[in-house]
C-alpha cells in the first residue's frame, strides 16, 4: 500500500491545499484533500479489471473554492435542513444562518465544505486485522460559527484498505451545548466518470437495494414533520433490488429522490444500509453505517455547467449517512445535541467490488 502527497493549489488567502492519494496493493486508488476535508477520485475496477473514477470531482481547486454542489465534501456543522434556521437548547433559542428559503441548509453559508482542515497521515489495521492507510483531517469551528453555539473540534478520517473499503469516520466535541450533524456529500456513478467537464451517464439503470423500511415525512420545503411512513409499495421502496429510474418520474415536486431514509437496525452500531450495482460495468457499492438515517439524492439540480463540472441531473446518486434533518427540533428523533464532555463518533464504510455479467 502507498500514500502520495501532491500540491493541489491554494486557497484564496494563500493556504496550500494538498491532494493525498491512497493506493492499495491491487492498485485501487482513493484521493482526498484538506479543503473541505473532501473526497476526490475513487478509482476502482469494472468486471474486466478496467479502473475508472466513480466519484464526481472538479479538475482544479478553483471550482471548489467557489459555490458548488458539495462534491465529496465534509458537511457541517449541521448537514441537511434546519426548519426556520432555529432551535432551542436548555430554554434558549438560537438563530443560525438562513441560506435556503426560510431555512438553514448544510450548516449555513460558509459550512465545513469551504474551510481549510489540518491533515495527519495515519496507518493501522482494520477490524479484521488487515492493513489500512489514511488521513485524519481536523478543524476547529469557533463559538458562534454561522450562529451555532460552542467551539466545536471536528475530525474527518478517511481510511482505505486492501479489500477496497473506504471508511469515513467523523468525531466532534464542544465547549457548549450545541447541535452537530456530519456527513460526506459524494456524488457516485458506478459506470465511471470521465475526467474534465461532463462525461457521466444517467444513473437510471443503476440497481439499488436499501435496508430501509421507512422514510421521513416532509413538508413542501422538505422539512420533516416528525413522522415516518413505510416505503412499501411507494416510489421509495428499494427493499428489493430496483433501478433508480423506474419510479423517479413519480417525484415531480423534487425532480427525483431527495429524501431521508430510516436505516434499519440499531443506530450506533455498524449495519448494512445500501447496495448499488451498475449492471453494465459490474461495479458494486455497499454501505454500512452507525448513523440513524441516509439521504438519497439523485443529483436533481446539477445544471450541466461549470459549477457542476458539466454534469447534469440524474448523472449521480448520493447516499449521505447522517442523523435526521431538523432533528434539533424533533424530540422523538435521535438527538443531535452534543454537550461538553461528550463525543460524537459516527462511522460509515463504503465497500467497492464487482459482480459477474
Amino acid at each position: 500500500m502507498s500514500l502520495v502527497t501532491t500540491p493541489f493549489g491554494q486557497t484564496k488567502d494563500g493556504k496550500p491545499v494538498q491532494k493525498i492519494t491512497l493506493t492499495n496493493s491491487h492498485g485501487h486508488r482513493v484521493s482526498v484533500m484538506n479543503w473541505g476535508a473532501s473526497l476526490l477520485e475513487v478509482e476502482v475496477p469494472d468486471r474486466d479489471g478496467k479502473l475508472a473514477n466513480v466519484n464526481m470531482v472538479f479538475d482544479s481547486i478553483d471550482r471548489y473554492l467557489d459555490s458548488h454542489p458539495g462534491f465529496g465534501s465534509s458537511i457541517g456543522r449541521f448537514c441537511n435542513r434546519i426548519g426556520l434556521a432555529k432551535f432551542e437548547i436548555d430554554g434558549e433559542t438560537y438563530q443560525v444562518t438562513v441560506n435556503h428559503g426560510k431555512h438553514c441548509l448544510h450548516g449555513g453559508k460558509v459550512n465545513f465544505s469551504h474551510k481549510w482542515w489540518d491533515a495527519d497521515l495515519i496507518s493501522g489495521k482494520d477490524a479484521n486485522g488487515n492493513p489500512e492507510i489514511g488521513v485524519r483531517y481536523s478543524l476547529v469551528s469557533p463559538d458562534g460559527d454561522e450562529g451555532f453555539p460552542g467551539e466545536v473540534t471536528v475530525t474527518a478520517e478517511y481510511r482505505w484498505n486492501d479489500a477496497s473499503e473506504l471508511t469515513i469516520e467523523f468525531t466532534a466535541t464542544t465547549t457548549k451545548p450545541t447541535h452537530v450533524n456530519l456527513t460526506n456529500h459524494s456524488y457516485w456513478n458506478l459506470a465511471g466518470i470521465a475526467p474534465g467537464d461532463g462525461g457521466a451517464s444517467s444513473i437510471h439503470d443503476h440497481v439499488a437495494l436499501l435496508h430501509c423500511n421507512e422514510t421521513l415525512d416532509v413538508d413542501e420545503d422538505l422539512i420533516p414533520t416528525g413522522t415516518t411512513s413505510s416505503v412499501e409499495g411507494t416510489p421509495f421502496d428499494f427493499l428489493h433490488p430496483e433501478t433508480f429510474g423506474k419510479r423517479i418520474d413519480q417525484l415531480p415536486a423534487t425532480k427525483g429522490y431527495d429524501h431521508c431514509y430510516v436505516v434499519a437496525g440499531e443506530p450506533g452500531k455498524l449495519r448494512p444500509a445500501a447496495r448499488v450495482v451498475d449492471p453494465k460495468s459490474g461495479r458494486t457499492f455497499e454501505i454500512e453505517t452507525t448513523q440513524p438515517g441516509m439521504q438519497l439524492y439523485t443529483a436533481n439540480h446539477l445544471g450541466g455547467n461549470a459549477s457542476s463540472a458539466g454534469h447534469r441531473s440524474h448523472e449521480a446518486f448520493c447516499l449521505e449517512t447522517q442523523h435526521y434533518p431538523d432533528a434539533c427540533n424533533h424530540p422523538n428523533f435521535k438527538s443531535t445535541l452534543l454537550r461538553p464532555g461528550d463525543k460524537l463518533k459516527e462511522t460509515t464504510v463504503h465497500r467497492f467490488g464487482v459482480e459477474a455479467g
